[in-house]
C-alpha cells in the first residue's frame, strides 16, 4: 500500500524530503531475531521504504566534508579507516550535558531509537518515519574522521542532543580471526559486528582515534554488516572506524560498499 508526503513541514528543513513530495511504500520492515540492546523499543522509530534506489547528489553544503557515492565499491583509507557510510539524519535526543552517558543509558537510549529491524540494510535516500521524517544518506567522507555535526549542520538538522545511526557493509577476501575493531567518537557509541555488539564508548569522550578496541573478532570471508550508533549531547559529533590485526598494524584488503 503506497503513500504520498505532502506536508513538507514535517521533512527536516534543508533535506530533500523537504522541497518535493517522495512516494512512499508504508508499514514496518520485517523484524528478526536480535541481541537485548537490538530490542525494539515503545519509541523506536518506524521503517518507510523508499523505491527510489539510485545514487544521488548531495546537498552542496555535504560538499566540504563529504563525496557522493558512485556505484564501485571503495577500500579503506592507507590507515585503514572506513570512509564510506550510510548516515541517518539525526534523532532529536535532548541531553544539557554528557556526564550521564554510562553503559545503561547510552543502551536504553539507543535500543528506543533503533531505526527499524536491526538485520535490514538501509538504502540510499530510504526515510525513515519519526517525529519528523528523516533520510538516510550514502556518503563518503572525506577525511578519515566522519564529522556528524557538519553532517547535521549541513542539512539544516539538529547538532545537539541527537543520536546518528550509521552503516556500512565490509566486504574481506577471506576470513580474518583476531582482528580488532577500533573505534574514536564524540561523545559515546555502540558499534555492532554482524549483529553482535563489538565495542562500546561510554562517558563523556572526545573523538580519539583508536579510542577503544573490541575484543578479538573474526572477520567473515565477503559480506560484513558494521552498524553503530553516536549519542551527543552539546558539542561536535564525530566517529572514526578501522580494523587492525594483532600487532595493531591497519587492515586495508578490505572493500565497502553501501548496496
Amino acid at each position: 500500500m503506497t503513500g504520498l508526503i505532502i506536508d513538507r513541514r514535517r521533512a527536516p528543513r534543508g533535506s530533500l524530503v523537504h522541497w518535493a513530495c517522495v512516494p512512499l511504500l508504508a508499514g514496518l520492515s520485517p523484524g528478526t531475531a536480535a541481541e537485548p540492546l537490538a530490542t525494539l523499543g515503545p519509541d523506536s522509530i518506524a521503517v518507510v521504504a523508499d523505491p527510489q534506489t539510485a545514487a544521488r547528489p548531495i546537498p552542496p553544503a555535504l560538499a566540504p566534508y563529504f563525496t557522493a557515492v558512485p556505484d564501485a565499491a571503495t577500500t579503506p583509507d592507507r590507515d585503514g579507516f572506513l570512509r564510506r557510510w550510510l548516515l541517518l539524519e539525526p534523532i532529536a535526543k535532548p541531553n544539557r550535558t554528557n556526564t550521564g552517558f554510562t553503559a545503561t543509558y547510552v543502551r536504553q537510549a539507543l535500543a528506543a531509537s533503533q531505526p527499524g529491524s536491526p538485520a535490514a540494510i538501509p538504502r540510499d535516500g530510504q526515510i525513515k518515519e519519526a517525529a519528523a521524517l528523516l533520510r538516510w544518506h550514502a556518503l563518503d567522507s572525506k577525511g578519515f574522521d566522519v564529522k556528524l555535526f557538519d553532517f547535521a549542520k549541513a542539512l539544516g538538522a539538529p547538532t545537539y542532543g541527537v543520536i546518528f545511526w550509521a552503516v556500512t557493509i565490509v566486504d574481506s577476501p577471506r576470513e580474518q580471526r583476531d582482528v580488532r575493531l577500533a573505534v574514536g567518537s564524540n561523545a559515546a557509541s555502540i558499534w555492532w559486528l554482524n549483529g553482535t555488539e563489538a565495542v562500546g564508548l561510554f562517558n563523556d569522550r572526545r573523538m580519539v582515534m583508536d579510542d577503544v578496541l573490541s575484543d578479538r573478532l573474526t572477520l567473515r570471508k565477503g559480506r560484513n554488516v558494521i552498524r553503530g550508533a553516536v549519542i551527543n549531547g552539546p558539542g561536535l559529533s564525530s566517529f572514526c572506524v578501522r580494523f587492525v590485526d594483532e600487532a595493531g598494524r591497519p587492515i586495508t584488503d578490505l572493500t565497502t560498499h553501501v548496496r
